[in-house]
């Protein structure tokens, strides 16, 4: 989909290969992380997890996590979209939603990849996903409103989503 112009055009697809309407996140701050099940990185899950909860149980329906599995980087995430699942619930409980495995850079990268890195270019402006784990926020207006490397630990991003979540209610006092 490259005549896409917002966040909301997309339609990636599920675990189930079923497309997911982003039209339907509009108002709310969306967390994207590419994720793999057999990296460094992995053990984010548990931080990701923690901070998924704790940002539901305030803010409702208002927060959304993604996560998008990628074998690119390595072959760290060789399983099936089943595998994917069932690792991220026993290993770590995740219970935000973990989408279809997709390439995020490359020829076969994602549209929603694609139009991520346009939107928020990496370290020196480059437009490609250096490794797993890095992580995109989507603020409520479709915007993409930060970009971190794999290294930043999931606790280190509460305060950027919590700002966006803020916005709203900021917004409605006016």
């Amino acid at each position: 989909m490259s005549s896409a112009t917002s966040f909301y055009d997309f339609k990636p697809l599920d675990k189930r290969n079923q497309e997911v309407n982003f039209a339907d996140y509009k108002g709310k701050v969306v967390l994207i992380i590419n994720t793999a099940s057999k990296c460094g990185f992995t053990p984010q899950y548990e931080g990701f997890e923690k901070l998924y909860k704790q940002l539901k149980e305030k803010y409702n329906d208002d927060i959304v996590f993604l996560g998008f599995p990628c074998n690119q980087f390595g072959g760290q995430e060789p399983g099936t979209n089943d595998d994917i699942q069932s690792f991220c619930l026993v290993n770590y409980g995740v219970s935000f939603p973990i989408m279809g495995k997709i390439d995020v850079n490359g020829d076969n990268a994602a549209p929603l990849y694609n139009w991520l890195k346009e939107q928020q270019p990496g370290i020196l402006g480059l437009k490609r996903v250096k490794w797993n784990f890095e992580k995109f926020l989507v603020g409520r207006d479709g915007k993409v409103k930060g970009r971190w490397a794999s290294t930043t630990k999931p606790d280190a991003l509460e305060a950027p989503i919590v700002a966006e979540l803020e916005k709203k209610d900021a917004a409605s006092n006016l």
